[in-house]
């Protein structure tokens, strides 16, 4: 529906209609009209017959077009004359030629001029047309338009068919030109006759269809036939006596229309109307171009009968020559007849597609209209093949044949491309300033000549030996070994080369295994270093940045590779290591002057005296909080907690605590069992968890672990008033760096947590029983699993209930869920193992967190 636009319904109203009632409507009221019919979904064909029914006619749909054009592009018919007064402006022309490709007319059947009451329908031949001219303009459905394309895409691309298809190129006669006096008046040829002098009158007139123009005052003057100039010589010749100090002039303004007929071959042949300017050209564009069987090459057209020209459109295309192209003629008949060689042409060629050839033209011609050969064609031959009636034949037809051999319909020809290898290329790589290809020719025809032209060998070539590559004549490679030394100095005889010799010559670098040493540890920038002769050790520590601080001076040690080329067994031995002292980079202890070797490397070790400060934090009712550097690695909890002077007496010792940082190392590890802890989970859901709606709580579990992420810290679990009384004892734990002691005040109350009644906090009470505080809370659940009731102490114990742990101020009672599971014996086996797995799993952690 897009493309259905004002103009196109108009156009349709205009082939459907020939003569109808005066039309009650206004040019307004139809374009009204026809916008409210189309957003309310009405066909094209349902609009076009209202319109004939409300008596539109042909002039007031002229009308409305050409407000709507003049309103589109903004421009009108009056638009050239602004600077004439109104009569100049009378003698200006236009185009007064029929729309392109005008369908035939029809007539109502019944022959009635009111079509108010007039209905159509698929029986009648006017309504036909319109479906089918709705039909070229716009497909009924999706499959239709799929097969015009379709059709569209299998055409044959013909050269300089589709020009007379181009909206921009219309061949529109110009109109407002010099009357050429060899023009010829004719009935409805509007005239303008000039008195002036003594006298002063312009008369107008149109050319009756008697063939006279009728002069006020004197009567017909006959100019039928006549051209320009003689009806100037008719009219002095009869008013000369009247107006005979005056002088006379006939000047054309509106031309006549003419009816030309456009027969065989193009799209819509018939009958046109064209103004009486109109070329061959323009008769062919308003019939739509030529079909797929009508001829570009010989288009012929009669004039009473008699041939007057014949017109090659490709020697307008081709050469911009309109030779052919005349002036038409009232009742002038053009015939297009069909082509008589077709010729398609493919491969490298700049314009690939199909030409319309004459009989007697050549490939050569062809190859003309196609462009040329492109700038990789091979252009010595061309392959044709051609259809001779019984069976196809192939032809090569060399470049000294192609003028002389002439093209048949439904030849093909194709032109190949050059073979990708050379004929006179040589090619020297490696060291030499100028690497490439180059020319065999006078000035390089030998190894010699060709290093000379490629600027020189360079400082690091290796000329002892090149290799040059030799193509045989089945096109297999041989290595010629070559002397480029003995070469150059003159000792060896200079070695010719051939077409696509390939000569190679290695650098001093390549001939042998790069060659590096390696330092590692304690300097400044470790790494892989290249090798130089006469480094030595004191050198190489300076290239690498220095030693650090860390290092130790008193171990150096350099290994070195045992290489033992001669060697016919092996050898346990497989390195030697020398060890050296040093002091401000030099070395003390050890061989002086010691040289690197290939290979070599250093290792540079840590210093056991070396270590930098490490720190813990002390917070809470201490009575100097702070962080603290260890003054020992085995510095342990009593020695910090002196340092910051002691508890307060606000401070309740068995609740402290220890959170640590989990170091990479650790990490690790956690990450690792924890992976494992989701897979087998995974695992079990897939495999026996979704059988059975009854282990939820394991699915829970599952959840549990999914979500579980490592943070940066956990806690340790210590006794700080053991701690204090026995100093350097098991209680009393050894810190490490990033630990942080907190020493909280008493809390006096006791969390129950989990599988209970109403999870609660209450008052701590000395010596009351866990069942106490559990009652406190309500009681057990009915999922409650009592037996694995556990105590998680305030200074990060945790310890189980049946094991006589008794509540400690500030500790948490937690009760654990069980497993409800109505499986077969197999499947708790299962379950059960894969739960021991991650037993045993969190167990690891433990281990590891304590």
């Amino acid at each position: 529906m897009k493309r259905f636009t004002l103009l196109t319904v108009l156009l349709l109203t205009f082939f459907c209609i020939d003569a109808m009632a005066q039309s009650s409507m206004t040019d307004e009221q139809v374009i009204q009209f026809v916008m409210k019919e189309h957003e309310a979904g009405t066909s094209q064909a349902q609009i076009v017959t209202k319109l004939m029914q409300r008596g539109v006619d042909i002039s007031q749909i002229r009308r409305v077009r050409n407000k709507y054009e003049r309103m589109t592009k903004g421009t009108g018919l009056g638009t050239a004359g602004k600077g004439a007064d109104n009569g100049d402006a009378k003698r200006l022309r236009s185009n007064n030629g029929g729309d392109k490709a005008e369908k035939p007319q029809y007539r109502i059947k019944d022959g009635s001029m009111n079509s108010a009451t007039r209905t159509y329908d698929k029986d009648d031949e006017e309504f036909m047309m319109m479906q089918e001219e709705m039909t070229d303009i716009l497909p009924a459905d999706t499959a239709t338009l799929l097969k015009q394309l379709m059709e569209e895409k299998n055409k044959k691309k013909v050269f300089g068919r589709d020009i007379f298809n181009n909206k921009s190129l219309t061949f529109e006669p110009a109109m407002n030109i010099a009357t050429p006096q060899s023009y010829r008046l004719g009935p409805g040829d509007a005239v303008f006759i000039d008195i002036y002098g003594a006298s002063q009158k312009t008369v107008e007139g149109t050319v009756s269809p008697e063939g006279t123009v009728t002069i006020e005052g004197f009567g017909p003057v006959y100019v039928s036939g006549m051209t320009v100039a003689q009806a100037n010589a008719q009219l002095r010749s009869q008013l000369g006596a009247r107006y005979s100090s005056s002088k006379i002039k006939l000047s054309v303004g509106q031309t006549r229309t003419i009816m030309v007929n456009v027969m065989g071959e193009v799209k819509t042949p018939g009958t046109y109307t064209l103004s009486a300017f109109a070329t061959v050209f323009h008769a062919l564009y308003m019939a739509g171009g030529t079909n797929e069987l009508g001829t570009l090459r010989n288009i012929k057209v009669y004039r009473n009968n008699r041939l007057v020209t014949v017109v090659d459109i490709y020697d307008y295309i081709l050469n911009g020559k309109l030779t052919g192209n005349v002036r038409l003629a009232d009742n002038d008949v053009i015939v297009v007849g069909p082509y008589d060689c077709l010729v398609n042409i493919t491969g490298k060629v700049k314009r690939p597609m199909f030409y319309e050839m004459r009989k007697n033209e050549s490939v050569a011609t062809i190859l003309k209209y196609a462009g040329g050969f492109t700038g990789d064609a091979y252009s010595k031959s061309v392959r044709l093949v051609r259809k001779t009636g019984k069976e196809y034949s192939v032809y090569n037809i060399n470049e000294f044949d192609m003028s002389s051999f002439h093209l048949a319909d439904e030849d093909s020809l194709s032109v190949d491309s050059v073979l990708p290898r050379f004929s006179n290329m040589v090619e020297i790589k490696g060291a030499v300033f100028r690497p490439g290809m180059y020319q065999v020719g006078d000035d390089i025809n030998s190894v010699r000549t060709l290093i000379e032209n490629a600027e020189g060998l360079r400082e690091e070539a290796f000329t002892a030996r090149a290799v040059m590559h030799r193509m045989k004549k089945d096109r297999t490679l041989e290595v010629i070994p070559v002397d480029i030394e003995g070469i150059m100095n003159g000792t060896v005889a200079d070695m010719p080369i051939q077409n696509n010799d390939v000569l190679f010559i290695p650098t001093k670098q390549e001939m042998m295994e790069e060659q590096t040493i390696t330092i590692h540890g304690e300097v400044n920038y470790p790494g892989i270093y290249k090798y130089a002769d006469n480094e030595t050790l004191e050198d190489f520590v300076l290239q690498a940045g220095g030693l650090k601080q860390t290092a130790s001076t008193v171990k150096v040690d350099v290994a070195r590779r045992i290489i033992n080329p001669k060697a016919l067994t092996t050898d346990s031995l497989i390195a030697r290591t020398y060890s050296f002292a040093l002091k401000d980079g030099f070395v003390i202890d050890g061989e002086q002057g010691f040289k690197l070797m290939p290979f070599d490397e250093v290792y540079v070790r840590r210093s056991p005296g070396y270590n930098r400060q490490q720190n813990v934090e002390v917070t809470g009712e201490v009575m100097f909080s702070g962080t603290y550097t260890l003054s020992k690695k085995a510095e342990r909890l009593s020695d910090i907690i002196k340092s910051a002077g002691g508890v307060n007496d606000r401070a309740y010792i068995k609740g402290a605590h220890l959170e640590r940082r989990i170091t990479p190392e650790e990490r690790i590890r956690m990450e690792s069992v924890m992976k494992i802890a989701r897979e087998q989970y995974e695992d079990l859901e897939k495999e026996e968890a979704m059988k059975n709606a009854n282990i939820k709580s394991d699915f829970e579990n599952s959840e549990k672990i999914k979500k579980f992420q490592i943070g940066e810290t956990y806690y340790v679990g210590i006794e700080l008033d053991k701690a204090m009384k026995n100093p350097g004892g098991n209680e009393d734990i050894v810190l490490r760096e990033g630990d942080k002691i907190i020493v909280p005040q008493y809390n006096g109350t006791v969390k129950i947590n989990g599988e209970v009644m109403y999870p609660n906090t209450v008052g701590f009470i000395k010596n009351k029983k866990v069942s106490y505080y559990i009652d406190q809370a309500g009681g057990f659940t009915n999922k409650a699993k009592k037996s694995q009731t556990y105590i998680i102490h305030m200074n990060g114990t945790v310890a189980k209930v049946g094991r006589n742990a008794k509540p400690t101020p500030g500790c948490e009672i937690v009760v654990p869920a069980k497993a409800i599971n109505k499986m077969s014996i197999a499947e708790t086996m299962t379950i059960g193992t894969s739960v021991a797995s991650i037993a045993t799993m969190i167990a690891t952690i433990a281990n590891v967190l304590q």
